[in-house]
């Protein structure tokens, strides 16, 4: 590889990322980001530390960047950081485990992430900026829109479609043929049996526990 790689953020998810290049013999050649955790090797292993404007000081044909930015419902930082420099003219690098599976002609845009042990199947397209995270499941003819983070576990089965900027919780299942509109978090295990507005929360079903009597009562 002739371009440097230039990993963006210096917390969990950057050093999951790293992982995965290190193991596929990509060097980090910097690091941008305010705070680094210090406690992880891969991390403190590497030597350059930038700021986010020092990536201005590269060519946008001299390095690749890495958006490592966790994904959470409501901080838009991740998305405003791959826009900034995208629209500035600099490419994300696509990042695929050795672990993971993704189907035949499937469609990857730039900077998505599929991490451990996730599932991409045939004929799905995984938008921009768009994490799959660790065991994360996309079905078949799914369309994902960019800007998405399908979070540890959860399941999109076939057929499914969602906009721009949508959190799939931990563990959340999505059926069949549902379409997600835009700006929508769907919470940490819940079951999406209908389609969902945009601009939408929706959250598990809370199960009501009741106390069975005994025999002796």
């Amino acid at each position: 590889m002739n371009r440097k790689v230039i990993m963006i953020g210096g917390g969990g998810h950057a050093k999951a990322l790293v992982d995965i290049l290190h193991k596929q013999y990509i060097d980090i050649f910097a690091i941008s980001s305010p705070k680094i955790d210090k406690d992880s090797p891969l991390l403190s292993s590497i030597e350059n530390v930038l700021v986010d404007d020092d990536i201005y000081k590269f060519n946008p044909d001299e390095i690749y960047l890495v958006n490592g930015i966790g994904s959470i419902p409501g901080n838009a930082l991740r998305a405003q950081v791959f826009d900034k420099f995208k629209n500035a003219g600099y490419e994300f690098m696509t990042v695929i485990s050795d672990s993971s599976v993704v189907g035949h002609n499937c469609k990857i845009e730039m900077g998505v992430q599929i991490m451990h042990g996730a599932i991409v199947n045939i004929d799905s397209v995984i938008g921009e900026n768009t994490l799959i995270n660790s065991g994360g499941i996309v079905e078949h003819d799914c369309k994902i829109g960019k800007h998405n983070h399908i979070a540890p576990g959860a399941v999109l089965c076939g057929a499914s479609s969602t906009g721009e900027k949508v959190h799939i919780g931990a563990g959340a299942s999505v059926i069949q043929s549902i379409e997600i509109g835009k700006n929508v978090v769907i919470g940490a295990g819940a079951v999406v049996t209908s389609n969902v507005a945009s601009n939408s929360v929706c959250y598990p079903a809370r199960i009501s526990i009741k106390k069975l009597a005994s025999e002796n009562e």
